[in-house]
């Protein structure tokens, strides 16, 4: 028969969950909230404009369209009702609009107020909807519009279409009856639904904000929801301590056992409201406490000795209460909180005031130290732990406990007692023989775990997430998911070895992309298909390429020589042999590779520089594309900071200099070949002479010298025997006509000399001989 130890901790697995599956963490009743400090319950929820100032819960400041709200995020189950008591202070504004204590379903998906202003954030109104959920609310309005039929509302005081009714008290029904008006007090005056004249005072606290019933401008309310004797709605009491005049509080009667007929839906929350509008206040809460109404009708839960529980020396032993240890009696109950006492007479009794330490489930009770070791509640509050120190074996401890369910009733105190025993050395988790601390698997994948130690055991239990997945006789277990995993060897005693925890992975595959179609540019290409990969990291991935004969190739194997076709890449972990689902992508090889050519020439001609070898900086260059194979692309640079995508372009330089020119061809898939050629340009003009001129005949007869890329130019004409003849500094003279002095010259040989400024400033000196044929 296996130890109590082991068949505690199943039922935790097993019936515990049954009553703490609603409970885990839970809050709940007596519910105080002081809200004098700077911090909150957990199950507190505040919105809108509310904020905590540490000394109450301002919900708005006196400013115009100011709205917040508070809520208990803890629900009551209806059957039981619900009593409530709170300070309030509306003061400091020139008078709106109010507050709203209300109630509202606890199934509801999500909270969300009703509208503010004169609906006070629990009826319809500005367009916006009521609360949802909305069961009861009940509103202390100042200003005078949450018991008129404004904004739509449904009824208000008789008579009261649309006129204001301040310093009253007004209940409204639930959103599924329109919000609709049910019953309400004007507190300041008499008459029909009014107060007598002892009993009046104003909504407003005149005082301002005050500490103590005491002082002029308290304000605390007290309302009381019994759930109604013929089973349908609630009995509504309402009073308020008011006090007008120092130091003499009273209580005032509202309500007193006010049928409100409206079925409530099982469970319920509690919550507060304000607005203002074009009018303001301050308004604000403080000292919330909210219990069960109908606690005659409740009984205590009844919890069961516990003795001899198995611990383990020098190391912590967990405990939870099973469904047979403890008795739950009263509907929807389930555990709120455990509490420990060293004896009997160490037990409370029931105290006045329920806030008094928290209440039942407040922060003390929680740890005891002994000799032989630590007990204390645990996180959840519902569970204890007990660490026996190290040489404690075979001694034993007792203590007691209570249990507190959600409605705040505390059962009696019962035995909890443990017997210590030896815990045994831990054991070893291995995966393939090894321990391992990490470990990844891949999708589907089993992964077999062994437990070793150094002693017989008896079973073994094994955990994922600290939670028990399986209980076997074997050592053995196989895993298919991630997780953090132990195991717990049970020796003969009952104590468990327990092993370090193994953390096995399944990473994600990451985003895999590749360029489609990749190209080679010629049949030999070796192509890298890992430049194509978008964020290729392969220090943390394998990367993985398959051909379409099936080949394999992985990382660096992946520069490669390739043919046409279909492939597929994917991707892994580093350390996993699971790859990623494949992914297609295609490769082309582009049969004739393209080869870029070129030539050049002075344009209007075949030649690349003139008689005297030169090319001017003036002369248009025309270049032609020689290339060959499948060019769909040109891009042309001149070596001066020029370039074209023409095919056959021309290009004027302007300057002097050495130019490489370069031309990039591309084909289909981006595939380039370059050609260059150097031009040399280190000349900016043209000068040539004629050898001859016949003044007689119908052409040529003028002699003078064509020129191109000169700014000035002198032409001087000499006689054999160095006679002047002619001259001219005039850059578009005709030239010599062959006459002197209004005659013909004779025919023979001349002598020239001209004297030129280039366009850039170079000066030139050309002499020389011709002939004149008459």
């Amino acid at each position: 028969m296996r130890p109590t130890a082991y068949f505690l901790r199943y039922l935790v697995m097993a019936s515990f969950a049954l009553i703490t599956s609603l409970a885990y963490g839970q809050a709940g009743f007596p519910y105080c909230e002081s809200f004098q400090s700077n911090t909150l319950r957990q199950q507190t929820v505040v919105g809108g404009n509310a904020r905590l100032t540490g000394q109450v819960l301002q919900l708005t400041e006196a400013r115009t369209n100011q709205n917040g709200y508070v809520y208990i995020d803890i629900p009551f189950a209806s059957s039981f009702g619900i009593k409530a008591s709170f300070e309030y202070f509306i003061y400091g504004g020139d008078g709106a609009d109010g507050l709203t204590m209300f109630l509202f379903d606890a199934g509801i998906g999500s909270f969300s107020p009703g509208a503010f202003g004169g609906s006070l954030g629990y009826a319809q109104g500005n367009g916006r909807a009521g609360l949802s959920g909305a069961y009861l609310g009940v509103g202390l309005d100042s200003f005078g519009n949450f018991g008129n039929q404004v904004e739509g509302k449904n009824g208000g005081f008789p008579g009261a279409f649309d006129q204001l009714q301040p310093n009253s008290i007004v209940v409204r029904g639930p959103a599924s009856a329109g919000y609709p008006f049910v019953t309400g007090k004007r507190v300041n005056q008499g008459g029909d639904f009014g107060l007598p004249a002892a009993d009046r005072f104003r909504i407003e606290s005149e005082g301002g904000r005050v500490n103590g019933p005491n002082m002029v401008g308290h304000r605390r309310v007290f309302i009381d929801l019994r759930p109604s004797p013929n089973g349908v709605g609630f009995l509504l009491t309402m009073d308020m301590q008011v006090t007008t005049v120092a130091g003499a509080p009273r209580m005032v009667n509202l309500f007193r056992d006010f049928a409100y007929p409206y079925p409530p839906p099982p469970n319920l929350k509690i919550g507060f409201s304000a607005s203002t509008g074009g009018n303001t206040n301050f308004h604000e809460i403080r000292n919330l406490q909210v219990e069960v109404s109908a606690e005659d009708d409740l009984q205590s839960p009844v919890a069961s000795d516990l003795s001899d529980l198995l611990a383990c020396a020098g190391q912590e032993n967990s405990y939870a209460l099973t469904a047979s240890d403890v008795f739950l009696p009263n509907d929807n109950s389930v555990v709120q909180c455990i509490r420990l006492y060293r004896s009997l007479e160490d037990i409370p009794t029931e105290e006045d005031d329920i806030c008094l330490q928290g209440g039942v489930c407040g922060d003390e009770s929680k740890v005891l130290e002994f000799p032989e070791g630590i007990v204390q509640v645990d996180d959840s509050g519902t569970g204890v732990t007990f660490f026996p120190f190290a040489g404690t074996e075979g001694q034993a401890i007792s203590l007691f406990y209570t249990v507190a369910d959600n409605y705040g009733k505390t059962s009696a105190g019962s035995l909890l007692s443990f017997s210590i025993n030896t815990t045994p050395a831990p054991v070893d988790l291995l995966v393939d023989g090894m321990p391992i601390a990490t470990w990844n698997i891949c999708p589907g994948e089993e992964l077999p775990l062994t437990a070793v130690g150094s002693e017989a055991y008896e079973y073994y239990e094994w955990y994922r997430f600290g939670e028990l997945v399986d209980t076997t006789g074997d050592n053995e277990f196989i895993l298919t998911r991630a997780g953090e995993y132990e195991v717990w060897a049970y020796n003969a005693l009952g104590c468990p070895a327990k092993s370090s925890i193994l953390t096995v992975e399944q990473p994600p595959f990451p985003a895999l992309a590749i360029e489609s179609p990749i190209v080679a540019c010629f049949p030999e290409e070796l192509v890298d298909v890992r430049q194509y990969i978008e964020e290729y990291d392969e220090e943390v991935y394998d990367y993985r390429v398959i051909t379409p004969d099936g080949d394999e190739f992985v990382n660096e194997e992946m520069v490669a020589q390739y043919v046409a076709g279909i492939y597929f890449v994917s991707v892994k972990n580093k350390g996993t042999d699971c790859w990623s689902e494949n992914l297609e992508f295609r490769i082309r090889v582009v049969p004739r590779p393209v080869d870029a050519a070129f030539d050049y020439g002075i344009d209007g001609s075949d030649r690349k520089t003139d008689d005297e070898g030169f090319v001017l900086t003036v002369d248009p260059i025309w270049f032609r594309d020689q290339s060959t194979g499948s060019v769909i692309g040109w891009e042309w640079d001149f070596g001066d900071g020029n370039s074209s995508r023409t095919r056959n372009p021309i290009h004027i330089y302007g300057q002097k200099g050495d130019f490489l020119v370069t031309l990039t061809v591309r084909s289909e898939g981006n595939c380039e070949s370059i050609a260059q050629m150097n031009i040399a340009i280190h000349r900016s003009y043209r000068v040539m002479f004629p050898t001859g001129f016949t003044p007689t005949s119908t052409q040529n007869t003028h002699f003078r010298p064509k020129t191109k890329g000169i700014a000035q130019m002198e032409l001087l004409v000499f006689s054999a025997w160095g006679e002047l003849l002619f001259q001219s500094d005039d850059l578009n003279t005709p030239g010599w006509d062959g006459n002197v002095n209004g005659k013909d010259a004779p025919p023979g040989t001349y002598v020239y000399r001209v004297n030129l400024v280039a366009e850039d400033g170079e000066e030139i000196v050309k002499t020389g001989k011709f002939l004149m044929v008459r």
